[in-house]
């Protein structure tokens, strides 16, 4: 437990020394904005679309409690209103960074590059067509959106629970998209090193504690205004300390066993 307490303030730790990188490099702070305040734009739109309308939507998920007394059915409603707004803002933080690199993958690959080399020099990067790479941003983008909605039903369903959907389930929620985030927030560095998506998911649960200490640090300023798009390039940064420092050497066992068994087929 100790172990695991250590290695989770290490990995916040991460994200404070990534924002400490790009802080001391203001230009690539400011290039890593672009694409995080394109799809802020998008994401904030689609957010207070259903803020305007979440009376709306409330009243449409809960018919049952049109015949109820009028203080019962306004707190149900208020409380299906939350859990709503809340799924969706899990779903938008969740889904966030996945989309901002693939929209940002030049931006962020770039800043990546430049992190390893300010530490003695980054990997040789990977022999794969355009097109292969383009392919599998887009497929780790969808298949991380699909787990993300079930999961934001799940909670949505488990907010409804008295306490237990205003307490447990906001923590739980922050644990869920802080693992996913950091998976995130790694795979830039990851890929470089020939780690893909599976690779990547054994190792971080080697490294739990580790990769969730980040990834609810990352979430927690996420949640803050705007903190999503400023802490986005910092957030990269801090990503591909974590795999240069941490789970290099790992990453490199996978790869390794990886090839053996495709040469053993």
């Amino acid at each position: 437990m100790r172990q695991a307490l250590r290695d989770f303030f290490d990995g916040a730790g991460y994200l404070a020394r990534g924002l400490g990188w790009v802080a001391a490099r203001p230009a690539q702070w400011l290039f890593g904005l672009i694409p995080a305040l394109i799809v802020l734009a998008l994401y904030g739109t689609a957010l207070g679309v259903l803020a305007w309308h979440l009376d709306d939507v409330a009243g449409w998920l809960t018919p049952f409690a049109d015949d109820w007394s009028d203080g019962v059915r306004k707190a149900t409603r208020v409380v299906a209103g939350v859990a709503v707004f809340g799924a969706s803002l899990f779903l938008a933080v969740l889904t966030f960074t996945a989309l901002t690199l693939l929209v940002g993958d030049p931006f962020y690959e770039s800043i990546s590059v430049k992190v390893e080399e300010s530490r003695g020099g980054a990997p040789p990067e990977p022999d794969v067509p355009l097109l292969t790479g383009i392919r599998r941003a887009v497929t780790d983008a969808v298949l991380l959106g699909l787990v993300a909605l079930c999961f934001a039903v799940t909670f949505f369903v488990c907010g409804f629970i008295p306490l237990i959907g205003q307490t447990v389930v906001p923590v739980a929620a922050a644990f869920v998209s802080g693992y996913f985030l950091a998976g995130e927030l790694t795979s830039v560095a990851l890929e470089r090193r020939g780690v893909l998506r599976r690779e990547r998911f054994a190792l971080m649960k080697r490294n739990r504690p580790l990769v969730l200490g980040m990834g609810v640090a990352t979430v927690v300023v996420f949640l803050i205004p705007l903190g999503a798009v400023l802490a986005m390039p910092g957030a990269v940064a801090g990503g591909t300390l974590l795999v240069r420092e941490r789970l290099g050497d790992e990453s490199a066992q996978l790869t390794a066993v990886d090839e053996d068994t495709q040469v053993a087929r």
